[in-house]
């Protein structure tokens, strides 16, 4: 791992929100750089949840991935996120999504056009946070002369999770980085590049990937049952092709640095299984 290749881990949605602060913390102790809250419809929220490990913590970043674009007011989520980054300096990394568009649906809020509604969003953010007076008015957001009072000394990233070619293409035109899904693989990002059309070390890359440690990858993708088998449905593939750091430790490592090699500059772990804190303890001395 080089000083500008840096490994997280997720807060998984399913876990109680009043774990986080302790979790927070435990993974500041055995040195991870970062930890990735969630925001799925039903679960934790995702600000609140990076508040709390910000607050727990000294040095760890939080992640917040992913802010749906259709749940959040472009100028109150600039506003939250120009408070976290005021009162925990460089720390903060904020992403926002389409989110899923029946989840988006099931409560009124899908947009008309969602990738004008993730454009709109992250550039009206992204300019309120460097202390900008915003005037737009787009296809689904307007912004009448909002300037932030508190703006940041120095805005945090904010980054797109996306997927699919034309939002890919979205992110690397006005957004600070990309968080790819878990089970993409070094190919996969190879593509992702080739929307993205942005330098590596112009652009923050990056990636979440299972983590279940096991005597083989094999016995790790029975172990991961049902979180495989959906995330494969979701992306359309083989539960064999999603791609994950699996097996022994230094099998599992040497995984998380093909991605390093393939440009993602933050390797962000999704523990599978159980001791979830055990088995980030034990593939961290084969990534330094």
């Amino acid at each position: 791992m080089t000083s500008d290749q840096r490994i997280g881990v997720m807060f998984d949605r399913a876990w109680a929100p009043e774990q986080l602060p302790g979790f927070a913390r435990e993974m500041e102790r055995i040195g991870v750089d970062e930890l990735w809250v969630v925001e799925d419809l039903g679960w934790n929220a995702g600000v609140s949840a990076a508040a709390a490990a910000l607050g727990a913590t000294e040095r760890l970043r939080v992640g917040i991935g992913i802010t749906p674009a259709p749940l959040r007011n472009a100028a109150l989520l600039a506003m939250e996120l120009a408070t976290l980054e005021r009162i925990f300096p460089g720390r903060l990394v904020a992403g926002v999504g389409h989110g899923v568009q029946g989840w988006m649906e099931s409560v009124g809020a899908r947009a008309r056009s969602p990738l004008s509604l993730l454009e709109e969003t992250v550039t009206a953010v992204r300019a309120l946070l460097r202390g900008e007076r915003v005037e737009l008015v787009g296809r689904e957001v307007r912004i009448d002369g909002l300037e932030l009072v508190h703006p940041p000394a120095e805005a945090p990233p904010v980054v797109a999770g996306v997927v699919q070619p034309k939002s890919l293409a979205l992110a690397g035109r006005v957004a600070d980085g990309t968080i790819v899904a878990e089970g993409h693989g070094p190919d996969d990002l190879a593509r992702a590049w080739e929307f993205i059309a942005r330098k590596p070390e112009e652009h923050l890359l990056t990636v979440f990937t299972f983590l279940c440690l096991a005597e083989s990858a094999d016995a790790a993708r029975r172990a991961a049952g049902p979180t495989l088998t959906g995330q494969a449905a979701w992306l359309g593939r083989d539960p064999a092709d999603v791609y994950s750091a699996f097996g022994p430790a230094p099998e599992a490592a040497s995984r998380v640095r093909a991605l390093w090699r393939a440009g993602a500059r933050s390797v962000v772990l999704r523990p599978v299984g159980p001791e979830p804190v055990t088995q980030v303890a034990q593939i961290l001395p084969h990534l330094m």
